[in-house]
């Protein structure tokens, strides 16, 4: 393998003479050898945009030619249209606080550059990765503004997701609007629900996750860049403060605004901790919705058995014909993952000393996989589980008669410790409630209809004064 010599103020190491990385590249790659796996498509292109913004306000400011910005933004839309990302070679979990991802983009970038303009990979001498691609910059201020472009880049594909499945969700809402079943609470019988109201309750709470993540992409809009070291804007030339993000914003097409206080910005991640929860808890609630449909189609013969889910692949080994829920077992699976990621990001955010916090690669590989494998997870939830989903109505209806739960209508009438006899008799003796109530003589047959009208319990009634 042919190589150049590189060095730095470490010592000097052999490059790949092909290799559009450099040093700074090459040893964090050696240091960090943590989950042998690349960092986000997302993140490489948040960097190169970042890049191209900074090389833009730089000219404008005066300290930097048009000759090497044209390169340096060149080199960056080819980053941005997903060329060289084999390039980045540092892990997503690094120490240093981001400093190696920072300098393996500028270190792409340069060589890029140079390329463009007809030097030599490593000729830093025509354009170099810290005076020129990183000029005005900061990992410290590069780094979570990148991760901030990132999870702007995400989240709409994770909301685009909760739309089709609060849609899917009204869908059966309207389609099992006629069944009525046995509520449940705490596992036992209670009162008497429509089957489409459940799935309506589905429905609503996916609706507040969808508010939730919608308000937490505003506080990713809020910026540290300019700020550098410690958000001081040491080492920036005022025009570049003044432009940075109007620029950066015209790159990604985001509305984006500088912090009012970029020293509170650059320390503080209190933000991605936001974001965190509002993913863990739309993973609480589709894990609760994943159980409630386990719950609900278990059986088929010996279980509940209301409903019945898409029969996806075989259940068992050794258990023929045996189909499992296997596509809510993964949407649960996923959440308990996001649970810990928003622990681990919860902890890191914590861990922060001083002026910065150095712990943000491990807060972003956790929180870009819980953005990722959520909207994955919410995707086979609607294609292979929601939308295929039919209700048993005879094995609603057998179990609503089967039941005592109606007798709770009953309390208004003849009070709650005979409707609680009843409801032992009725237990014990293996006859529906309504017809100890005829054999009794306790109601008349007209009015026993009317209370224990399954389909009135389902609907509370408003007053007139609304």
């Amino acid at each position: 393998m042919n190589t150049r010599l590189e060095s730095d103020s470490i010592g000097a190491m052999e490059v790949p003479s092909d290799a559009y990385y450099g040093i700074h590249s090459l040893r964090g790659k050696i240091n960090f050898p943590i989950t042998n796996k690349q960092l986000s498509k997302e993140m490489i292109i948040s960097l190169a945009e970042i890049k191209s913004a900074a090389a833009q306000a730089n000219y404008l400011a005066g300290t930097l030619d048009e000759e090497k910005k044209n390169a340096i933004v060149k080199a960056c839309n080819e980053i941005i249209e997903g060329r060289w990302h084999e390039q980045f070679i540092v892990d997503p979990i690094q120490g240093g606080a981001g400093t190696s991802t920072n300098m393996n983009a500028n270190e792409v970038i340069a060589n890029r550059a140079i390329e463009i303009l007809g030097g030599t990979l490593g000729d830093y001498s025509m354009i170099h990765p810290n005076d020129h691609v990183n000029m005005a910059q900061s990992t410290n201020d590069v780094y979570p503004t990148s991760g901030k472009l990132t999870i702007l880049k995400l989240l709409p594909l994770l909301l685009a997701e909760l739309e089709r499945l609060s849609t899917s969700l009204q869908n059966k809402a309207i389609e099992f609007d006629g069944i009525i079943k046995m509520g449940r609470t705490q596992l036992q019988d209670a009162v008497p629900i429509r089957l489409g109201q459940s799935f309506n309750a589905f429905n609503s709470v996916i609706k507040r996750d969808i508010k939730r993540i919608k308000a937490v992409e505003e506080d990713m809009r809020v910026l540290n860049i300019g700020g550098t070291a410690v958000g001081t804007a040491i080492n920036v030339d005022p025009v570049y403060l003044d432009t940075i993000v109007s620029l950066l914003s015209k790159v990604t097409g985001e509305p984006l605004v500088q912090a009012e206080d970029l020293i509170d910005a650059t320390q503080n991640l209190d933000g991605f901790v936001h974001v965190s929860g509002a993913i863990k808890t739309c993973a609480v609630n589709l894990s609760k919705m994943a159980n409630d449909l386990r719950l609900l189609s278990s059986g088929p013969k010996t279980g509940v058995a209301e409903i019945n889910l898409p029969p996806m692949q075989n259940g068992s080994s050794i258990m023929p014909g045996k189909v499992n829920p296997v596509i809510p077992e993964v949407v649960t699976q996923v959440a308990f993952n996001i649970i810990g990621n928003d622990m681990t990001v919860t902890m890191a955010a914590e861990a922060g000393q001083m002026e910065l916090n150095a712990f943000e690669p491990i807060l972003f590989y956790n929180l870009f996989e819980g953005i990722t494998t959520l909207t994955g997870a919410i995707q086979t939830f609607i294609d292979h589980c929601i939308s295929g989903i039919t209700a048993n109505k005879e094995r609603c209806e057998d179990l609503l008669n089967q039941s005592v739960g109606t007798v709770t209508a009953l309390c208004p009438y003849i009070g709650y410790k005979k409707a609680a006899d009843l409801a032992k008799r009725s237990l014990k003796s293996g006859k529906r409630v309504k017809d100890l109530l005829v054999e009794e003589h306790i109601l008349e047959q007209n009015e026993l209809e009317k209370i224990l009208n399954p389909e009135k319990m389902t609907e509370p009634v408003h007053s007139t004064m609304r």
